[in-house]
Order: C-alpha cells, then structure tokens, then sequence
C-alpha cells in the first residue's frame, strides 16, 4: 500500500512513519500541502494521512484539490489534536470519511482505518 503523509511536523512525521512500518507499507513523508502537489504525478497513492493544520493550504484544501483525481478506494484520513465536531462534521460535509485525532491511540486508530477494520467508532466519541 503506498501512502501519503502530510504532516508538517518532522519528529511526529517520523512517529507516525515508524509505528506504521510494515512490509507492504510504502509510506512518503511531505512536510507541507504545496510539496505534496508538487510531487503529485499522474498515479495517486492508495492513502493519503493528512494533518489538517498545516502552513500554507491547510489539510483540507489539500484535499479539496486532490479530491476529483481520487479513486473510490484511495483512503483520506484527516489528522488533528482538536477534538472538534463541528470540525469533523466540516469534514464528512466535504468528503472526508476518516478522522482520527492526535492522542495515544493515533497509531491503532490509523491502523484500523489503512487496514478497513474501523467500525467508524472513534470518529464521535
């Protein structure tokens, strides 16, 4: 599975791609949304883990932009440390079926959501 994290923080970045690191994980780390358009080429990555607050184009503009290029089967996952449901709610309203918030649990709920195993339940609690 090749993924793309977005993810402006390095040493965080560097956790998250770390704790995922299996086998058939193909994880490229870019530290903003303009670099990730930048490398963007014609194939799209199977998933995209995207924090929402970035410098510049924020997550979700990244996806607004990269939304009609992608395949029923790409997975969005937005990433924050705000527990906000009007936020998520923003998010499901434009598109986004996957959010998983920045706290202990970040590594098993991305899990989940990469591997489809997620009953959504994490998304209201």
């Amino acid at each position: 599975m090749i993924i793309y994290l977005v993810e402006d923080d390095m040493i965080y970045a560097e956790f998250i791609q770390k704790s995922l690191s299996k086998p058939d994980y193909q994880i490229t780390v870019f530290h903003s949304a303009e670099d990730c358009m930048d490398k963007l080429g014609s194939t799209l990555p199977d998933a995209f883990i995207i924090d929402y607050k970035l410098p510049g184009l924020s997550g979700i503009d990244l996806f607004e932009k990269v939304k009609p290029r992608l395949k029923e089967s790409t997975k969005v996952i937005m990433l924050s440390a705000l527990d906000d449901g009007n936020m998520v709610l923003s998010f499901i309203q434009r598109g986004v079926r996957d959010y998983v918030i920045k706290d202990e649990n970040v590594i098993e709920s991305l899990q989940s959501v990469l591997e489809g195993s997620e009953d959504d339940y994490y998304l209201f609690n």
